[in-house]
């Protein structure tokens, strides 16, 4: 008997990908065949979904852009609808499951007319333009917040709550026990900056962190992801205060390093969001303002107000301010203690597995399996 197939139509930022490969991760393990969708980025992923086959269509966003843009944004989507439609008649899958962005649309649409079963996850707290789009059309809505903003009254009946699937090797990391804290142990610092806008983190961060008492200054290890042209500059100031850190552009160890640390400092994306939530770690977070909808506002504000982080939002981030932030919480272990702990109960380690027994349910064969 041939295993179902599965189509994911992903693309575009990690916060779309990663989900989608954790997701194939999981449904390979139990045996079912899938694809990939999506548009010219997608074009060298690594991990699961590089083992995929991979078909490419037409898409394009339209937010933000001038209207003669818009109007071939249009034309693209329209032509990758028909691309869509084309290529589903041929490998006739029994789900499609789409991540968001522009480049998942066609392919879920395509799916909706054919009255193919289909889910859509969304990975902030605040739905998407392109799941807004598809959230009337799709059989299920996955959520990786217990609050998703922008849902309509009449789609929250098909909400599920599954969390943010994250990369295996965090997911192993999950409830990984907080770093002991004594009173002349060592301090670790995880400053995550993501691929937009990680400069106000570089200008910032050290500065505040040379503000903090000289006692509190020697117990701590900072590691930092900066840009490469911040990457001097940063470890100039480090090192005038004897502050021992280690920067890079990019950290390909992060959950060792997300394990080891006290406190995170980072943008407020999906994935590095979710990320410090499975693992168990306290975050201070500071969206990136100019993200579509603000929506790393609505991530930093779910994490607040369940004790799991702060939100320092980034007109109010300055070195004075986050220096006093620093200042008070790491004299006081047992905040930190208590909402790393808040951290782990808001994590969902198992959010591929509950996402796959999602998309199963929906499989015809499951479901005449079950008769």
């Amino acid at each position: 008997m041939i295993a179902p197939l599965i189509l994911l139509a992903a693309g575009g930022t990690g916060g779309h990908v990663f989900p989608a490969e954790a997701l194939a991760s999981e449904l390979a393990d139990q045996g079912f065949r899938l694809g990939l969708v999506t548009d010219k980025r997608g074009q060298a992923y690594g991990g699961a979904l590089g083992n995929l086959t991979t078909h490419h269509i037409q898409a394009g966003g339209i937010a933000g852009k001038s209207v003669p843009a818009r109007i071939k944004s249009v034309l693209a989507l329209a032509v990758g609808t028909w691309q869509a439609w084309r290529l589903l008649k041929k490998l006739r899958p029994e789900v499609v499951v789409g991540f968001g962005g522009y480049a998942s649309v066609p392919t879920m649409i395509a799916a909706t007319f054919m009255s193919v079963p289909t889910i859509i996850h969304e990975q902030n707290a605040l739905l998407g333009r392109a799941n807004r789009l598809l959230a009337g059309r799709v059989n299920t809505i996955a959520t990786s917040f217990e609050k998703t903003h922008g849902l309509s009254e009449s789609n929250k009946d098909k909400v599920q709550l599954t969390g943010m699937p994250v990369r295996a090797p965090i997911a192993a990391k999950a409830h990984a026990p907080y770093p002991k804290t004594e009173a002349d142990s060592r301090l670790g610092i995880l400053v995550l900056g993501g691929s937009q806008g990680a400069t106000v983190l570089s200008e910032v961060i050290p500065v505040a962190l040379a503000k903090l008492p000289d006692a509190l200054k020697s117990r701590l290890e900072v590691t930092q992801q900066c840009r490469e042209e911040d990457l001097n500059r940063v470890k100039a100031v480090y090192q005038s205060n004897g502050i021992h850190a280690y920067l890079a552009s990019f950290i390909d160890d992060v959950p060792e390093r997300m394990i080891n640390a006290h406190l995170m400092i980072s943008r407020a994306g999906s994935s590095s969001v979710s990320e410090a939530l499975v693992v168990g770690r306290p975050s201070i977070l500071v969206p990136y303002p100019y993200a579509a909808d603000d929506h790393q506002t609505f991530n930093a504000r779910a994490v607040d107000v369940a004790g799991a982080g702060w939100i320092m939002p980034q007109d109010t981030f300055n070195a004075d301010a986050l220096a006093a932030r620093l200042d008070s919480l790491l004299g006081l272990p047992e905040v930190l203690e208590k909402t790393a702990r808040c951290a782990a109960d808001l994590g969902q380690a198992d959010a591929a597995k509950r996402l796959a027994d999602l998309v199963k349910k929906l499989t015809p064969s499951h479901e005449r399996a079950g008769q």
